[in-house]
């Protein structure tokens, strides 16, 4: 029976090569595991400000038709809250903060009288990691604008 001999080159891995290998594994898994929470946190951002954007439309276009004396006597709110959450079971969610501010339109023309301008901001605080953000959106109303033809 003859033996078979062995030389350095079909040894097996030696515990340097072995470290290497589990740092270079490590490494990756970390990699991937940052991806995922990168991905997480862009996707509820974007979740956040796609509800913020929906909240700034909806309150523009009810401004929209209020008449012209709720406009100018301020029966128009000046600020409001909305909450927000898609997983939430009974949860109340992310808090969206909001002012309308009306104010007189910024130029001098003869219809200026006719016209105001409305600010709509929202503010609100990432549920991830606490980033404060805010939207905003100016619009006109006038006097005989469109809610005249709805009412």
């Amino acid at each position: 029976m003859k033996t078979k001999s062995f030389n350095n080159r079909e040894c097996g891995s030696t515990l340097a090569e072995v470290v290497v290998a589990v740092a270079i594994l490590a490494i990756m898994g970390a990699a991937i595991i940052g991806s995922f929470s990168y991905g997480f946190f862009v996707m509820s951002m974007a979740r956040e400000n796609q509800r913020a954007t929906q909240i700034l439309l909806e309150k523009t276009e009810t401004i929209r038709l209020y008449s012209w004396e709720q406009v100018m006597d301020g029966s128009v709110p000046h600020s409001f809250t909305n909450y927000y959450d898609p997983q939430s079971a009974g949860a109340s969610g992310v808090a969206y903060y909001g002012t309308v501010q009306i104010v007189d339109f910024p130029f001098s023309t003869s219809y200026a009288t006719n016209i105001r301008q409305v600010n709509i901001t929202v503010n609100w605080t990432n549920a991830m990691r606490g980033i404060s953000r805010t939207r905003s959106i100016s619009t006109l109303t006038a006097r005989y604008g469109m809610q005249n033809y709805v009412f």
